[in-house]
């Protein structure tokens, strides 16, 4: 897959509500591309799971 597909199934499961998928998909993008926009998308949701969900979430 490449990074930009990996950046769209990330994003379809984010708005599956599947947030653990989409960070595996969008740190998988980053790795094949470090400018990919899923740094941006990764950074949003750590932000969302840091604040919402402290107890649940340890990167």
């Amino acid at each position: 897959m490449t990074s930009e597909e990996l950046y769209e199934q990330g994003n379809a499961f984010r708005k599956q509500g599947d947030w653990q998928e989409a960070i595996n998909c969008y740190i998988e993008a980053i790795e094949l591309n470090p400018d990919s926009p899923a740094v941006e998308a990764k950074a949003m949701l750590d932000d969302i799971l840091n604040f919402y969900h402290k107890d649940t979430y340890n990167p």
